[in-house]
């Protein structure tokens, strides 16, 4: 009688255990869902991409549990599945920042033959409205959906200096505040318009061939810094396919768990410290 009441006991303890996790995890994945469908929702307005932000987030989700199902079935490590599932988690982040630095890098890139362009409708006698406008039927994206989203800002009755002071919070590079700052003084002060424009093209061509030559040239200081990050992983793997046993030592014992977390540690801070050193602002 008593062993039946001890296992009911049990039973139910377990069953409500199980069921705090349940409702603990649903909370836990409406929160996470919520919080990605929102960030996401932001970023892809702000790349001009459009796409549904639920989509994206089945997607991550599916994506999510079949990495980290094949890893567990492949190595039966439950500390590997919940680490790839992790990394999969932030990858949607990770693209949505590196999509972000390659916009803003075409954006730079385009600047300068777009500011020939307006200082040259400027010179036919356009407003710098006018001149906008028509440039931005020429240029190709992703510059020409900034210039249209200042049409439409204007449009709606936003002056011309508030749409380029959003231009520069939307794309935050020093080029962009350059252009932004050479137009508003032309505009305020009554200069020549077209010769502003073509000394900013100008300085804004030099500075982006001067950062071109800087990136070929550390280059191989970047490149070094990722070899010397993964060939200590890379002798870690030889060494434990070579003597497995010395270097069970390493994932069984807590002496062996504080030698990995102090050579992650150092690695990381090495590979941080070396791009500090070769990332050089013009």
């Amino acid at each position: 009688m008593n062993a039946t009441i001890l296992t009911t006991a049990v039973a139910a303890s377990v069953a409500l255990l199980v069921w705090a996790l349940a409702d603990l995890g649903g909370r836990l994945l409406a929160t996470w869902r919520a919080h990605f469908t929102r960030d996401a929702d932001f970023q892809l307005r702000e790349l001009f991409l459009y796409a549904d932000p639920s989509r994206l987030y089945a997607i991550n989700l599916a994506l999510m549990l079949l990495a980290a199902g094949a890893v567990w079935l492949s190595t039966h490590s439950l500390t590997l599945a919940v680490a790839v599932a992790l990394t999969f988690a932030f990858t949607p982040r990770l693209v949505f920042v590196w999509l972000r630095r390659r916009r803003i890098a075409r954006i730079e890139a385009q600047l300068p033959d777009a500011l020939l362009m307006i200082a040259g409708a400027a010179r036919a006698g356009l407003s710098l409205p006018s001149a906008i406008r028509q440039v931005g039927t020429e240029l190709a994206p992703p510059l020409v959906q900034e210039f249209h989203l200042m049409q439409h800002e204007q449009r709606l009755g936003v002056s011309i200096d508030d749409a380029l002071e959003n231009l520069s919070h939307r794309v935050p590079v020093q080029s962009i505040r350059l252009m932004v700052s050479a137009m508003r003084i032309a505009s305020e002060t009554g200069g020549g318009l077209a010769e502003t424009l073509e000394r900013t093209a100008a300085t804004l061509r030099s500075q982006h061939a001067m950062e071109l030559k800087i990136r070929a040239l550390t280059s191989q200081g970047k490149l070094q810094a990722w070899v010397v990050g993964l060939l200590p992983l890379f002798l870690l793997w030889v060494l434990a396919r070579m003597e497995p046993e010395a270097m069970a030592l390493l994932w069984t014992t807590p002496l062996g768990w504080g030698v990995l977390a102090t050579v992650a540690v150092m690695e990381f801070f090495g590979v941080v410290l070396i791009r500090r050193i070769v990332a050089i602002d013009v």
